[in-house]
């Protein structure tokens, strides 16, 4: 980073930032405790979504952790500690990027190679999926250290150092660039694929037309969730191309708001957690009349009782 930052500026930004991930956990907490409670969720495709938000979490609370050496815990100077909570907080980018990386496999395994691989389909093949991607999580920050190229500055977060051009590099490809060019191959080929059946001279049975409305709409959420996380690093991508000390502090502030409003579109865009929120709205709202008994005739008077609707399945 830059030496000529102002450490005021991280007092302004830092409330926000923390804030704004607080949010992003509570509301991860809540889809993950969501999918747990509603058994007819217990699928492949609810297993990575509470993936994504355990990696949020994760993300959010390393955050979390480096305002607060940043602010509080001044006298640990150390490099090598420094070198660690780098590590940790790439680790963390890393398993958003990856865990969004991991859902567009598994929609290419549900496509394409279940016609002739149905296994692929299944909950141990997404568990050895989500393993896979934390491997990497594990390793690709590994150089973070076992190199020189961060080292700790007074009132400044841990990152690789804007001078270390290499390490820089390799942190744009195999962190942000690679992953996110991954997603959007895989998903333009399986809209392309989609498209191209639904345009297919041969009929199609009511229950593929339905298939293929889940999948376009799933895509179609997950793009919109994982462009709102791409929107929130944005600025930090800018800032490591140009350098400038303005898109450094959006981004400490972008990022953390970036997972808290793609949390709250996850409950938003998501037809059966947004099912599950309704319901439980409406059972909080319900109020039921307390029984008024006819002090004269004893007659029992109901009024006004509400029944709970059921869930629609």
């Amino acid at each position: 980073m830059n030496s000529t930052m102002n450490p005021t500026n991280h007092y302004a930004v830092i409330p926000i930032s923390i804030i704004s991930a607080l949010i992003g956990i509570s509301l991860a907490c809540l889809i993950i405790g969501l999918i747990a409670a509603t058994k007819r969720l217990h699928t492949a495709t609810y297993l990575l979504i509470c993936n994504t938000c355990l990696s949020s979490t994760f993300y959010c609370v390393v955050q979390c952790n480096n305002y607060i050496f940043l602010n509080f815990i001044v006298w640990d100077t150390s490099d090598m500690s420094c070198q660690w909570r780098a590590y940790f907080t790439y680790m963390s980018i890393v398993a958003v990027v990856y865990s969004y990386l991991m859902q567009a496999i598994s929609r290419y395994f549900f496509v394409v190679l279940s016609i002739k691989y149905r296994r692929v389909t299944s909950l141990k093949t997404h568990i050895i999926l989500i393993a896979t991607q934390w491997i990497i999580v594990i390793f690709v920050p590994t150089p973070t250290i076992f190199s020189n190229s961060v080292y700790y500055i007074p009132s400044e977060l841990c990152w690789v150092r804007m001078k270390f051009k290499l390490h820089v590099a390799y942190t744009f490809l195999f962190y942000y660039f690679l992953p996110t060019i991954g997603i959007i191959t895989l998903y333009i080929y399986l809209f392309r694929r989609a498209k191209h059946s639904t345009n297919s001279t041969f009929a199609r049975t009511l229950e593929t037309s339905r298939q293929q409305s889940r999948d376009n709409s799933l895509f179609r959420n997950i793009m919109i969730l994982f462009s709102i996380y791409i929107f929130g690093g944005f600025p930090t991508l800018l800032y490591l191309v140009l350098g400038n000390n303005i898109l450094y502090y959006m981004g400490l502030v972008f990022v953390a708001l970036a997972v808290a409003v793609e949390k709250a579109a996850t409950l938003i865009v998501d037809r059966e957690l947004r099912n599950i929120m309704k319901h439980i709205s409406r059972s909080l709202k319900t109020r039921v009349t307390p029984v008024k008994v006819d002090s004269v005739s004893g007659n029992v008077a109901r009024r006004n009782i509400k029944l709970v609707t059921p869930l629609k399945k």
